[in-house]
This record gives structure tokens, C-alpha cells and sequence, in this order.
């Protein structure tokens, strides 16, 4: 979106061309950029191609985008790297970036998947400033993906993309300081991030600090702060914040000790499939704590439980 609004940004400041043939519409970027924004591929690939084929990079990335994403064509992941790469040959950061993860993640048609090649076009596009090549060249030096595991450089470009306000890299960043991955750990520094990428609605990030508050790992322990981001994480649908959230209301802290708002959080982890949350609901049920008690639902969602190998479901039933 961000490369869209560039150009755009751009082509406002250039004076109109003189038309080269009065009696045939010359391609045209901006107008090819309309149509792809109101969802008129046709014409957008109309005025596309023949720019892409003239040695257009803007042209080409777009180009690209609409096969590797089926608009307006059938999607053809060998034609969009065809495009993406030209693009790329020419320093075209965006294109480079895109090209990197078709290769990171294997396209079909007979695009294989390649670390070495993705790692190769995401430290081009990084180079540059991209901020999602940086975090994920970040990525690929954090697990090992197309060079030798190296914490160390994974944070060096998890900072440079986090610096840049990209919120997957300042959780990323977070969790290399909390764990002391390629840096002394330091909790504090881990808070700092996870805050600023659950500020940006982060949902990982959000149940990050919430944890951070319960324990009191780089700040004062607050419960209530705790449940404020879990909370938000779990109206995202996180289903360990949803759990938390559960147990907070059970035990009554950071809020009123409420078994039926407990039953609420742990049954919307449950329906996800968590474990916990379903033995936990079970033993509700069995209880009889904010639900009348039921032993048939208490076995249904211990079952459930079991089935995933929780031992005190298994002990339960």
C-alpha cells in the first residue's frame, strides 16, 4: 500500500507527456493504478503490460503482484517471479521483498522453495530500508532458514525494522530480550517492545505483557494491568488470553472474583480447541461454579481434553 501511495505521490508532480500518437492512447501508470485500486484488473493489466515490457520496474512489480495473486489472470507464480524479478534487477525494493518470499515460502507452478534465494532478494530489499524484508531476513537468521541459526544478527534486523515501527519485529525483538536470545536478557528492554507493538494492536504482543505484568518481570507486578492487555488480546480471539482471562475471574485477581464471566473466557478458549481451557471448564461443570452443576458437560469437555493428552482430564474422567 505503501509503494501504491508513493507512486501516486509522485506521478501528481509530473507535468502531463505530450502524446506521442494523437489517434492512440499511450500506456499510462496512474491510469493502470486507478483501475487496480477499483478493482478493474482488466484495465489495469491493459496499461501494465506494455510499460512492464518496455522496462517499466513500477510496471513490472505491479505486473507481478497481479499473477502471483491471480488478478485479472489465472495466478501463475512463475510469471509473477518472471516480473518481480526484472523489477528487482533494476533495484526496486518492493520487488526484491516479493520475490523473497515467493521463494521463502515455495509458489506453485514450479516455483521451488529456496532460503538461500529468499534470504539473497530479502537482503537486497533490506539494504534499502524495506522494514518487512528487514524482519523477515530477521526471521530467517532467528530459525536457521537459508544460513546458519545466529541469534545476534536476527536481532540486528529485527531492531532495524522495529526501530522503523514494524510491529512483528518489535514483538520479535521483545521475545529474543525476555528469553536473552543474541542479546543479555533484560525484561525491561523486552517490556519496551512488547508495549510498543501491543500499542499497535499486536494481539501476541498484548499476551506478551500481560504476562509480563503478572509475573512482574521488568516491572512492578499488577494483575490489573495484566488483565487490561489480555483482555484486549482476547477480543482479538487469542485463545491463551482468553484462558488467562478465565483464571483471572476464578481467582479474583486484578478483578472481582466472577465464576461466571470465568466460565465466559474459558469456554471461548475451549471452542479453540485449548486444552486447558477445556479441563478447566470441565472441572466449572463439575463444581457447579457459575453454571448449574452438570457432570454430563463436566465429561464432554474433560473428553475433549483427554483426547489432547491433558493429564488432569485423563485424571478427571
Amino acid at each position: 500500500m505503501k509503494h501504491i501511495i508513493i507512486i501516486l505521490a509522485c506521478l501528481m508532480t509530473l507535468s502531463s507527456p505530450v502524446a506521442a500518437q494523437a489517434d492512440k492512447p499511450q500506456p499510462d501508470l496512474q491510469k493502470g493504478l486507478t483501475a487496480y485500486q477499483a478493482g478493474d484488473y482488466a484495465t489495469a493489466l491493459q496499461e501494465f503490460t506494455p510499460l512492464a515490457e518496455a522496462g517499466d520496474a513500477d510496471a513490472q512489480f505491479f505486473l507481478g503482484g497481479m499473477y502471483g495473486m491471480g488478478q485479472g489472470v489465472p495466478q501463475n507464480y512463475a510469471e509473477a517471479v518472471k516480473w518481480y524479478r526484472l523489477a528487482a534487477d533494476q533495484g526496486d525494493a518492493s520487488a526484491q521483498y516479493f520475490l523473497g518470499t515467493i521463494y521463502d515460502y515455495g509458489g506453485g507452478g514450479g516455483v521451488p522453495q529456496d532460503y538461500a534465494e529468499a534470504m539473497k532478494w530479502y537482503r537486497l530489499a533490506a539494504d534499502q530500508g524495506d522494514t518487512n524484508a528487514q524482519f523477515n531476513l530477521g526471521v530467517m537468521y532467528d530459525y536457521g532458514q537459508g544460513v546458519l541459526q545466529n541469534y545476534a544478527e536476527a536481532v540486528k534486523w529485527y531492531r532495524l525494522a522495529a526501530d522503523q515501527g514494524n510491529a512483528d519485529a518489535q514483538y520479535n525483538l521483545g521475545n529474543m530480550y525476555e528469553a536473552g536470545q543474541g542479546v543479555p536478557q533484560d525484561y525491561a528492554e523486552a517490556v519496551k517492545w512488547f508495549r510498543l507493538a501491543a500499542n499497535q494492536g499486536h494481539v501476541n504482543a498484548q499476551y506478551s505483557l500481560g504476562n509480563m505484568y503478572q509475573y512482574g518481570n521488568g516491572i512492578p507486578q499488577d494483575y490489573a494491568e495484566a488483565v487490561k492487555w489480555w483482555r484486549l488480546a482476547a477480543d482479538q480471539g487469542d485463545a491463551d488470553a482468553q484462558f488467562n482471562l478465565g483464571v483471572m475471574y476464578r481467582k479474583g485477581q486484578g478483578v472481582p472474583q466472577d465464576y461466571a464471566e470465568a466460565m465466559k473466557w474459558y469456554r471461548l478458549a475451549a471452542e479453540q480447541g485449548s486444552a486447558k481451557a477445556q479441563s478447566l471448564l470441565g472441572l466449572m461443570y463439575d463444581n457447579g461454579k457459575g453454571v448449574p452443576q452438570d457432570s454430563k458437560e463436566a465429561v464432554k469437555w474433560w473428553r475433549l481434553a483427554a483426547d489432547q493428552g491433558k493429564a488432569a482430564a485423563q485424571f478427571n474422567l
